[in-house]
């Protein structure tokens, strides 16, 4: 998921970028709410982790100006403001969930795979899991397997391959997959995209006949099967 954390703690901020980085999510950290606040208009993040205290806007001013835009994306709120009326507020405003500083990072994770889960499958009928061909990719045990044999991914690799079976037909772009995966605009002169391509193929692909990814030349790559 992409999510937009406010925090304008020096240490707090990057400690929670890191750790949802490294549970496979693209994060965008910022320290004044005006920031966050043109973020989350011209973004489309998944989850918002704001802090109730912040320079140039509040947190609470946040919400309630992405409310009032119509902009429906979950809010967990960040703050040390932990008594009962605080809370409230921020419920009332039209915040998802409230954790209370400080707190553990497992608390934060579990809390921001369930708003994930909430928004990803509101009935219930949004699969969790993936299968093309005989590949499967279980996105909250984070296992994948082909042929019922497991096949280890790196983080990268993992996101790489979610939005291809998300996408199953639609040629992904490097600009796209730069943006989506490493958060990062377009840069002709890097060749992370095609490395990680690579890596994930030979994973996926290797010692079976038919291949799942495909080069499309001058566009991009998109998720087929081919002999």
């Amino acid at each position: 998921m992409r999510i937009l954390v406010l925090e304008d703690d020096h240490q707090l901020g990057p400690w929670i970028q890191a750790g949802l980085s490294d549970a496979g999510h693209v994060v965008d950290l910022l320290i004044d709410g005006r920031h966050a606040l043109a973020a989350v208009t011209t973004n489309d993040y998944d989850i918002v982790l704001l802090d109730r205290m912040t320079p140039g806007l509040d947190g609470l001013s946040v919400l309630k100006a992405m409310r009032a835009a119509k902009n429906p994306v979950p809010v967990l709120f960040l703050s040390a403001l932990s008594e009962v009326d605080d809370r409230v507020a921020g419920l009332e405003a039209g915040g998802d969930d409230y954790l209370a500083k400080p707190f553990a990072f497992t608390e934060l994770l579990a809390r921001v795979n369930a708003l994930g889960r909430r928004v990803n499958n509101p009935t219930n009928d949004t699969p969790t899991s993936f299968t093309f061909c005989d590949l499967q990719l279980d996105l909250f045990s984070r296992q994948c397997s082909r042929a019922g044999q497991k096949i280890e991914l790196n983080t990268k690799e993992f996101l790489l391959l979610e939005i291809f079976l998300k996408n199953p037909g639609r040629v992904q772009t490097k600009a796209m997959l730069l943006e989506k995966v490493w958060d990062l605009r377009f840069d002709p002169t890097t060749s992370v995209v095609e490395t990680h391509i690579s890596r994930l193929r030979n994973k996926i692909e290797k010692g079976f006949s038919t291949k799942l990814i495909k080069t499309v030349r001058g566009a991009g790559y998109v998720l087929e099967e081919t002999l």
